[in-house]
């Protein structure tokens, strides 16, 4: 489990594929003694675990399955990539909870500069709308976020310089592939409503009026 409040921004040095998947090698100034054999660190907002280590690189291994479901397999070798290790029990959790579990990839498609800052646009999946809510949670590429403005398919969010600085959200080109992972407890509010009015019925304003929602 994660917090999408980014440690490190790391950069991809090596990716070698096989049959099952990929090898990536990541560098990062994270302090390597506190990053063990088979602990998980948050690669652009998908959970992996940290198989080798050698110097200010540890080596992670991604299934056929991350590769088709996350950007991960698209990274040109040199790309900086957001890194956060998992959360500790009892620790502050200053983001949201983000279980590093990438539900679909969005598309980038407009930057706005506003102030000191910036609002970001990203296209959504139809498949992952129902599930968000303005002012509501979303971890593009691993940083938690909160949804400013919501104009299904797409939702704006804002982010400040400090955010700026230390992810690779500003630096992305418009066009660009991103992670997404919806707020887990939306997830389970629409899989618990689908079950209880049928599968079928999903998400919606009318069932969620039935159920006293307004």
């Amino acid at each position: 489990m994660f917090t999408g409040l980014i440690e490190d921004l790391g950069v991809l040095r090596t990716r070698s594929r096989h049959s099952g998947g990929a090898r990536m090698a990541i560098e990062t100034a994270l302090p390597m003694a506190e990053i063990a054999l088979g602990d998980s660190v948050a690669v652009n907002g998908a959970c992996l675990t940290a198989v080798a280590f050698d110097g200010r690189r540890f080596w992670i291994d991604v299934s056929a399955e991350t590769l088709r479901r996350t950007t991960l397999g698209d990274l040109p070798i040199g790309a900086p990539v957001n890194l956060e290790r998992a959360m500790q029990l009892g620790g502050r959790l200053g983001g949201h909870l983000v279980q590093g579990h990438v539900d679909g990839v969005g598309r980038y498609v407009e930057k706005k500069v506003v102030g000191d800052g910036w609002e970001l646009t990203f296209e959504l999946p139809e498949e992952l709308l129902p599930q968000v809510v303005a002012k509501g949670s979303i971890c593009i590429d691993g940083v938690s976020l909160t949804v400013a403005t919501l104009t299904d398919p797409r939702v704006t969010i804002a982010v400040i310089p400090h955010t700026g600085a230390k992810t690779t959200l500003t630096s992305l080109a418009i066009g660009a592939s991103v992670n997404v992972e919806t707020d887990v407890i939306g997830k389970y509010v629409q899989r618990v409503l689908g079950r209880t009015r049928g599968e079928s019925a999903g998400l919606s304003r009318e069932t969620l009026a039935a159920f006293g929602f307004t």
